[in-house]
């Protein structure tokens, strides 16, 4: 199984290592769905061939109206990040945590609403984007460290529920949920082929995986 023919999903897709995903997949035979708040930073995307959304990833009431709108699709990838730290612990402001807290949001409206679309293909993914600072927090950015520390115990219990969905219908696991470990700057093109791979690997291989992208080449 390939990525060549799955719909999928990117949620927060205005960044470069969204744009470089979405060409990925497109060049992989994908077809890509990107949303974000902008059209004016969605237009990248849709000149790369997705078919672009103004949705808002951490609503689930606009992820909600999407999924019901889309239909069916195989990946869902919520790409709402950004980094705020420094100064020690002292520095870990309020300010700076409530930055960082849309992009726990994006992970549990995205696998709430498309929750029923990935269990219903013969081969859905869904997959975060984390840090490998999750093992390994200092104190400078541990309102960084845990929020991806959310994010990934949010992405393992989505994937407790798919193996449990599965079992419960008697049913091969078909679907997977995975996290993808950065090392420090997120390298696009490493992320966008993790991306492109996970149909490449069975889903009883995949489903709570934690996968470290490494340090760029």
């Amino acid at each position: 199984m390939t990525a060549s023919g799955k719909s999928v999903l990117i949620a927060g897709a205005t960044s470069a290592a969204g744009l470089a995903v979405t060409q990925a997949l497109i060049g992989s035979g994908a077809r890509v769905f990107a949303t974000g708040r902008s059209a004016e930073r969605l237009a990248p995307l849709a000149d790369a061939g997705a078919q672009t959304e103004i949705s808002d990833a951490t609503s689930l009431e606009e992820m909600t109206e999407l999924a019901a709108r889309l239909g069916p699709v195989d990946g869902v990838l919520p790409l709402v990040g950004g980094w705020r730290g420094g100064g020690g612990l002292a520095g870990q402001s309020d300010d700076d945590l409530a930055a960082l807290l849309p992009a726990f949001a994006a992970v549990r409206a995205t696998s709430r609403a498309f929750d029923a679309a990935l269990r219903a293909s013969d081969a859905g993914r869904f997959a975060i984007v984390s840090s490998t600072a999750v093992a390994r927090p200092l104190a400078g950015g541990a309102n960084y460290a845990s929020v991806k520390a959310a994010s990934e115990t949010w992405a393992r219990a989505v994937a407790q529920g798919l193996s449990k969905a599965a079992r419960d219908a008697g049913e091969p696991l078909r679907a997977a949920s995975v996290v993808f470990r950065a090392k420090g700057a997120l390298e696009p093109g490493l992320l966008a082929s993790a991306v492109v791979g996970m149909w490449d690997t069975p889903a009883e291989d995949l489903n709570d995986r934690i996968v470290d992208l490494g340090p760029a080449a």
